[in-house]
């Protein structure tokens, strides 16, 4: 007779949530062992017990053959007396400890749970609501730990018999499935008009009508309400940009499955992926002739003039639809796309046919409404109709975007679908950590032990209610992490109001992280390194250690410090923050420093805004109100003005981006270019900016000229790093920093720097724009904290 024995198993990880006990569960029962699995604030506990060759295959298991959702971090075994049991069941859930368990972001409808909701015999034909332990929502609905049914806004819906029956057979696919429901007893859809009087009829099929009447439906969704139109209806989508106060930045589209998507825009394999990955984001996608005609011009203005200020060509930093630079149609331009993620979606765009515009549900730069209430109030201007349900949203979420650049995923915005699944640090933290991030593209992050929990996209701290959101997410994430901050990183900015509700915190030991640092740093955390690396941070503005406002940088730096190796020469921002506002600003200043006070009258910058010129150019010289910058993000803006692009945005960072989608790709001239002096050195950006203005007296052509900067700072990026690794000996180059989401010179200068013998390190799970920050700004106060 076999010897039994028992273990006692701790499994960590993403592991509730995600169907792992009824995947313990059916794994004993198959091999024939008794013991149980529950879940905890940790994780998942395990007692098993059965021979020393099962027990075995049973904990090998775990860690090799996980539930589809599940990430394994950590599985630990201790041997215990056997007992004889030879029957397994579940436990009960404890709490009550110190919480560890980590909570799984929400999670698109499976394939199982689709074909019961086009199954006419199924009684959840057509739910709007139908998940599994498979799928569905998870970070969005999830109030407290362990993730138990009474801990989510599910506790409202008493299951019915049926419902409960599938929840307590370990045969089935929803066993202890916490968002179980069905039509007898789940959430239900309603439709109401602008006054919050339900509308009569079927729900999903007068919400279609509605859209092919040319209407504007607000949606809620799993982290907040979205406002549809048709994608084809050019009256429809004008009439929501003029409700919705958005005039230039492009809207994303949602599409009903991947064939359509293909008709739509190129998508390769790696596009595919993300595309129909569990995460659901919008992914940046190049169109092509087909477009024309299923997608209405408005979803991605085109620029219709040289330096106007009401269109709009490219937005890949802000969430929805990218355009070129040409003026033409939506071919050859970049969309972005994404795939249902809810039964409702799928419900919506089966029935609909064509794809939609699905933007988030707010007015200007206002955080997504997710509260009935609220959004009822605030889009009613907007909205025609409002399809809602009686599920309530635990945490605003918005869309994901991503796009694939060198073969992998680019995080532009991280939030829905991949928030709160931890980042791991390459260094454990002695203490807890909580980083409050940066002011734009707002995100904090939450760190114990290896973990880092960078948070959901919040948005730009500019108003009440999103600095609100972000108190709010801080004070939930460190309920479910259980996590009390005894280090507290913040951005050097002292106007930053991130920067100030650190200050005003009380108790914890503060680190101060310069934002450029904070970028490199989240770039090594990315790539599960500490450095000391050549780092390469190029962004719009971050306050510098000398009071400037630095965005051009070259660094040497680890985790714990850096050094500044080399930066942009610095120029005036006539205006301050009216120089961002306005390129022709900072045009203004670097024509005046690359000329010498002598600009070109010819220039049709000058010409365009000769009634302010002399003002400004007043104010950059005596330095009144004109901060000094050596920013790369205002250089581009700079030469994207002088090239007649654009003199004033309508959304960060639009001269850039249209100046790129501008380029010609196979032009591969450049300008020249100075680097001088040493410890740091200086590169002279005015002079680029000159080269640009004689291109254009001469007549250039736009693509051609574009090309040629961008190849101009591809190399000198590499030229600069060359200089580094001479002083240094590092062959390892980080970039980071928001100007490192334009695809081309990205690519074009790692290329560049791998063919000098680079080993180059970019963005894959976090963004490389302010997105980033608190993950940079966590990973240095560890490493500080871990020297004592």
């Amino acid at each position: 007779m076999s010897t039994r024995v028992r273990s006692v198993i701790r499994v960590e990880g993403v592991v509730q949530g995600v169907g792992f006990r009824p995947f313990v569960y059916g794994l004993a029962v198959r091999l024939g062992l008794g013991g149980l699995v529950g879940n905890d604030e940790r994780g998942v506990f395990i007692e098993v017990e059965g021979t020393p060759a099962l027990v075995a295959e049973f904990t090998a298991a775990l860690r090799t053959s996980p539930p589809p959702l599940a990430t394994v971090e950590r599985v630990s075994a201790r041997a215990v007396p056997a007992t004889g049991e030879t029957r397994f069941a579940i436990a009960r859930s404890t709490g009550g400890g110190t919480r560890r368990a980590l909570v799984s972001p929400d999670v698109a409808t499976c394939d199982d749970c689709l074909r019961e909701m086009d199954d006419p015999a199924d009684r959840r034909y057509g739910y709007a609501f139908v998940n599994c332990t498979n799928c569905g929502p998870r970070f969005t609905i999830v109030r407290d730990v362990p993730y138990d049914r009474p801990n989510t806004t599910m506790a409202g819906f008493a299951m019915c018999a049926d419902c409960a029956r599938e929840y307590h057979d370990p045969a089935d696919r929803r066993f202890h499935a916490q968002p179980v429901c069905c039509p007898a007893c789940g959430p239900r859809l309603r439709l109401l008009g602008r006054d919050g009087e339900p509308l009569a009829g079927d729900p999903v099929e007068e919400a279609v009508r509605l859209l092919r009447d040319g209407g504007v439906l607000a949606v809620k969704g799993l982290g907040g309400y979205h406002l549809a139109t048709l994608a084809s209806c050019e009256s429809a989508v004008a009439a929501l940009r003029a409700r919705k106060h958005r005039q230039e930045k492009p809207f994303a589209v949602m599409v009903a499955d991947l064939a359509v998507a293909r008709l739509l825009c190129e998508v390769d394999e790696v596009e595919e992926r993300l595309l129909t990955s569990g995460a659901r984001p919008i992914v940046l996608l190049r169109g092509h002739e087909e477009a024309v005609s299923r997608v209405a011009p408005s979803v991605a203005p085109a620029a219709t003039s040289p330096a106007s200020a009401g269109t709009s060509v490219a937005a890949p930093a802000e969430a929805s639809t990218v355009s070129s630079g040409a003026a033409g149609g939506l071919e050859d331009r970049w969309l972005g796309v994404m795939l249902p993620y809810t039964p409702l979606h799928h419900l919506l765009l089966r029935r609909l046919g064509e794809p939609v515009v699905l933007t988030s549900g707010n007015v200007s730069d206002e955080p997504i409404a997710y509260r009935d209430e609220d959004a009822l109030a605030r889009l009613r201007g907007v909205a025609d109709a409002f399809l809602v349900h009686d599920r309530p949203i635990h945490t605003r979420t918005d869309d994901s975007v991503s796009r694939v650049l060198r073969g992998r995923e680019l995080p532009l915005r991280r939030s829905r679908g991949y928030a709160p699944r931890p980042l791991p640090l390459a260094l454990g933290l002695p203490r807890p950590v909580l980083a409050c991030g940066a002011e734009l593209k707002h995100t904090f992050c939450v760190a114990r032990g290896t973990h880092a929990f960078v948070s959901h996209h919040i948005g730009d701290l500019e108003n009440y209610e999103t600095f609100r959101s972000f108190t709010e997410g801080v004070e939930h994430f460190l309920r479910l992490f259980d996590v009390v901050p005894e280090v507290v990183a913040h951005d050097l900015h002292p106007e930053y109001m991130s920067t100030k509700y650190a200050l005003a915190l009380e108790g914890a030991h503060l680190v101060g992280v310069q934002h450029h640092h904070a970028h490199i740093a989240s770039c090594l955390a990315d790539n599960g390194v500490t450095g000391p690396v050549i780092g390469v941070a190029f962004d719009g503005l971050g306050y510098g250690l000398d009071a400037t406002l630095w965005g051009g940088e070259f660094l040497v730096a680890d985790l714990v410090s850096f050094e500044r190796a080399g930066h942009l020469a610095t120029v005036p921002m006539p205006g301050g923050a009216a120089a961002v506002r306005q390129p022709w600003r900072m045009a203004a200043a670097c024509l005046d420093v690359a000329y010498g006070g002598a600009v070109p009258e010819d220039l049709d910058v000058v010409r365009r805004n000769a009634a302010s010129w002399d003002g400004v150019l007043a104010l950059g010289r005596r330095g009144v109100n004109a901060p000094l910058t050596s920013s790369a993000g205002r250089l581009f803006d700079a030469v994207a003005s002088v090239a007649g692009v654009r003199d004033v945005i309508g959304y960060e960072g639009q001269a850039a981006i249209e100046w790129e989608r501008l380029a010609d790709p196979v032009e591969k001239g450049y300008y020249g270019h100075r680097l001088t002096g040493s410890s740091p050195f200086v590169v002279h950006g005015a002079d680029l900016v000159a080269a640009v203005a004689e291109d254009v007296r001469a007549g250039t052509e736009a693509g051609t000229v574009s090309a040629r900067f961008h190849n101009t700072v591809a190399r000198i990026v590499a030229e600069g790093c060359a200089r580094v690794r001479e002083t240094s000996g590092l062959s390892t180059v980080a970039l980071s920093g928001g100007v490192f989401q334009n695809a081309l010179l990205l690519v074009r200068a790692a290329a560049l720097l791998e063919e000098d013998g680079f080993r180059v390190l970019t963005h894959e799970r976090v963004p490389p724009n302010d997105g980033g920050i608190s993950l940079g700004q966590a990973a240095v106060a560890a490493a500080r904290d871990s020297q004592g």
